[in-house]
């Protein structure tokens, strides 16, 4: 006998919207991505977009020109944690994919950053969201993206397992 397969699995759930796969239960309804652990995800990725994206939005208003680089970083940080906060929101599978994506680009981000500016710290006059891997958000930048791609893994098995 055959062993099925994830993607066979995925084949036989309907989606709504177009979707298939993961991202839907098997009446047809999309998987939520905040439950459970998924809500601590939500919330900590919502208290991410507001401190970033205010952070930098009254840097770059004040103080563009003493941190030009910091501070668009921080912007771009701020923009990221928005997006994943809206896929964790949206939920299926479309939406999970697109949070694993933004997770691991956040990821290289927060590893590239926070080593450039321990190796350089010249090159950032002023701190961004994840210089020195997010210390001054107590770590929370470099932890985020790892247990959020967890998640999304586990939440994607769990939908497997609902099938």
């Amino acid at each position: 006998m055959r062993r099925e397969t994830v993607r066979d699995a995925e084949a036989k759930v309907p989606g709504r919207d177009g979707e298939r796969g993961a991202g839907a239960a098997p009446d047809g309804k999309r998987v939520r991505l905040i439950s459970g652990p998924g809500i601590l995800l939500l919330w900590l990725y919502g208290v991410m977009v507001v401190g970033a994206l205010s952070r930098s939005v009254y840097q770059l208003a004040t103080e563009f020109d003493r941190a030009p680089l910091a501070y668009v970083l921080s912007a771009v940080a701020g923009v990221v944690y928005c997006f994943i906060t809206w896929t964790l929101v949206r939920g299926g599978e479309t939406a999970r994919r697109a949070a694993q994506v933004c997770c691991g680009l956040e990821l290289v981000g927060v590893l590239t950053v926070g080593t450039w500016t321990l190796a350089d710290p010249s090159a950032f006059p002023d701190a961004t969201v994840w210089s020195d891997y997010g210390m001054g958000y107590l770590f929370i930048p470099v932890i985020l993206p790892v247990t959020a791609l967890m998640w999304l893994r586990t939440s994607r098995r769990q939908a497997l397992g609902a099938a």
